[in-house]
């Protein structure tokens, strides 16, 4: 663990976690200079932004690992990470809770869904049985080596089998252990305040305003006893419209002056990614011509 706020500890504090989904380095180095307490990273937008495939298990562990460390790493702020169903069986699971805390990540999140699994948010997605999942989670608690890493346990239920079943089995997962429970895809405000009320333990939302589940104010979601908020498709849609925009103009006017769409300078762009530093080491070491001034 490195030396980055714990996210165990924010949560004790009785803070609530608001967490941008961050998808690469830009995104990720964007949300870590704001007052954010934590990033999501999403694996929806790391299959989409490094793959260029659809959230339907095709991303693998090596994929995520990878860049779950480049995120941790490079970012302040602690990362919590989608890691689908685990990657395969229990000593794939393992492996991946413990490649995932290895990389810097500070809460890992897994789901009972069958493998091949698919975004929460599409139709079509079967479960484990129960059983299986409760046994899923004695092996990730077990593998982890920090009592500081925390174990997200998602349910996919709602959808196939029905609000009840997912409640039901949000609270057994605590009661294996998990340390939060997440249940996706609840489809109407109400069903968020049962989840509330029903389950006795900290609590994520997914808030994906155009899928299944209605958006729902952040301090709703504490008053109904939820813990984190992740919003895990906000930078996705926001970088994608405004690429599709700018391409656009650049397409029908040939060229990009006065450019309606919101557009980094080339003096941000280098201060984000660590030009200054860069200029800074080759002025101290006289490294070739150093910067142009």
């Amino acid at each position: 663990m490195t030396s980055k706020q714990k996210l165990k500890t924010i949560l004790a504090a009785g803070e609530f976690v608001a967490a941008p989904g961050v998808f690469d380095m830009f995104s990720a180095m964007i949300a870590n200079e704001l007052d954010f307490k934590a990033l999501y990273m999403t694996g929806y937008g790391i299959s989409a932004s490094y793959l260029g495939l659809a959230d339907a298990g095709l991303v693998t562990y090596t994929d995520m690992v990878g860049r779950a460390t480049v995120i941790a790493q490079g970012t302040t702020k602690p990362l919590i990470a989608d890691a689908d169903t685990g990657f395969g069986g229990l000593i794939n699971l393992r492996h991946t809770i413990r490649g995932y805390e290895a990389a810097g990540v500070q809460a890992i999140q897994f789901e009972d869904q069958e493998m091949p699994k698919k975004c929460g948010h599409t139709p079509s997605r079967r479960v484990i049985p129960l059983p299986e999942m409760l046994k899923k989670i004695e092996v990730a608690v077990e593998s982890r080596r920090s009592d500081d890493t925390l174990i997200i346990a998602r349910t996919d239920a709602r959808t196939s089998l029905g609000l009840d079943e997912a409640i039901r089995r949000g609270q057994e997962f605590l009661k294996a252990g998990a340390d939060i429970i997440f249940v996706e895809s609840p489809e109407s405000e109400e069903e968020f305040r049962r989840i509330g009320g029903e389950i006795d333990g900290w609590l994520l939302a997914n808030i994906v305003p155009t899928g299944r589940s209605p958006e729902v104010l952040g301090e709703t979601l504490r008053e109904w006893g939820f813990n984190i908020a992740i919003y895990p498709a906000l930078g996705m849609g926001v970088a994608t419209a405004a690429l599709a925009a700018g391409y656009k103009y650049l397409e029908t006017q040939g060229h990009t002056m006065n450019l309606p769409v919101p557009s980094y300078s080339m003096d941000q762009l280098h201060k984000l990614v660590g030009f200054p530093d860069v200029w800074d080491f080759e002025r101290r070491h006289a490294v070739g011509d150093a910067k142009d001034e």
